[in-house]
């Protein structure tokens, strides 16, 4: 089993990963790392977990996004995409509800 220290928000995380998934894993946390920054520029004070959580509320909303645009381009148009949004929708709130479950953990630890 593979091992990485990822660098996110400033705090490094040792990580597992499959052997050969090292790199991938590395190229994962950078993607979260920019949505940190960006968050961070934003201004305001938020502690580790909380940034987590909105990063990762960013990329749920990015992977939505690129979600209705593959069902439009599947069917040439916005039905599928439509009919689809509900699920999503249900689907993102639930992640978000599990990401503030782990983020109050995060805050105890």
């Amino acid at each position: 089993m593979g091992q990485v220290t990822v660098r996110v928000g400033g705090y490094s995380h040792p990580v597992s990963c499959e052997d050969g998934q090292e790199a991938h894993l590395v190229a994962l946390a950078a993607e979260v790392d920019k949505r940190v920054n960006s968050i961070k520029a934003m201004g305001g004070q938020f502690g580790e977990s909380r940034l987590l959580l909105l990063a990762s509320l960013l990329l749920a909303d990015e992977v939505h996004d690129l979600k209705v645009a593959v069902a439009q381009a599947r069917t040439g148009g916005a039905g599928a995409a439509e009919a689809e949004d509900p699920r999503l929708a249900e689907r993102i709130a639930r992640i978000a509800d599990r990401i503030e479950g782990i983020a109050a953990n995060l805050d105890r630890a």
